[in-house]
């Protein structure tokens, strides 16, 4: 890992180009340079809500993963389920409120509650990290269910500080992955980044019977092996794909947090897989664990 004193003398020499215009941008850059252990990073397949509350495989193993990753210091979440339109947001209020953003589900689901605190100061980061775009702050979201159903097994205590990031779904596949290439920093502070969506989401065509579609395996496949090569172009342009990506995602949204992701993966980062089977035969629940090579 590179020390400090080196990161500032990179930047003195000029090898390492970071946009700053004033003094107090550089002692903004010195506070949110490395200084603790690289965290790791998770995609999350998260699936049925319902995944939240149902003792199964899911949920054991987002159970498991709160007690095996280090305790971070906070969380940023990108969930599938927070849209915006030509803005992107971060939440910034002292007391996200959990949201039930589904209907039809038992009254036990929408009881469940997740009263993590935020953190306005981890925002702040994350606005003056992203250079690609304004970020704006905001005080109406929340914690979706994006967030909330496997932050709850994973972190049930909900003492840990979370922040969620939006998807500004009109713009480009690019766009997202430089914005994850800007906020990768965090995980050098402690922040543990998730992305939470699916690598194959079409409810149109599940069916209860829990056989998987071929084109279903395809493209969990196609992903799969790219992030395995380090491909990751090819996620990127994955709408190359034709009507392979249509099928698989007839809207993109449970896709794009996964470029997030991509963004946010070092050199020496480890790629695993977990959870790597679907629901309800077109849902991937396959999930991601990228962390530092020892």
């Amino acid at each position: 890992m590179m020390k400090r004193s080196d990161f500032l003398k990179t930047i003195a020499m000029g090898s390492l180009t970071i946009p700053f215009t004033k003094l107090s941008d550089l002692r903004r850059l010195r506070e949110i340079s490395p200084d603790t252990e690289r965290m790791p990073m998770l995609f999350i397949g998260h699936g049925n809500p319902m995944n939240a509350i149902e003792d199964n495989a899911f949920r054991r193993s987002w159970n498991k993963l709160g007690k095996t990753l280090p305790k971070p210091k906070a969380i940023l979440t990108i969930s599938a389920h927070w849209i915006t339109r030509n803005s992107t947001k971060v939440t910034a209020m002292k007391a996200p409120k959990t949201i039930h953003d589904f209907g039809g589900f038992p009254q036990e689901l929408f009881d469940q509650q997740y009263p993590a605190p935020g953190s306005a100061e981890l925002a702040q980061d994350v606005i003056k990290m992203v250079q690609k775009t304004h970020v704006e702050e905001d005080h109406q979201w929340g914690l979706d269910h994006g967030t909330w159903s496997v932050l709850k097994p994973m972190f049930p205590d909900a003492d840990i500080p979370v922040i969620q990031l939006s998807l500004d779904y009109g713009k480009p596949m690019e766009y997202h992955f430089q914005i994850g290439q800007e906020i990768k920093k965090l995980r050098e502070k402690g922040v543990l980044v998730i992305g939470s969506g699916n690598i194959v989401h079409n409810l149109r065509k599940m069916n209860m019977s829990g056989v998987t579609s071929d084109w279903a395996l395809e493209f969990d496949q196609f992903v799969a092996n790219n992030l395995i090569d380090r491909n990751f172009k090819a996620i990127t342009d994955f709408q190359n794909l034709g009507s392979l990506a249509q099928i698989a995602h007839p809207s993109y949204d449970h896709f794009l947090p996964l470029i997030y992701n991509l963004g946010s993966i070092y050199n020496d980062d480890e790629i695993k897989f977990f959870n790597d089977s679907f629901d309800l035969g077109t849902i991937s629940m396959r999930s991601v664990l990228v962390s530092k090579q020892i």
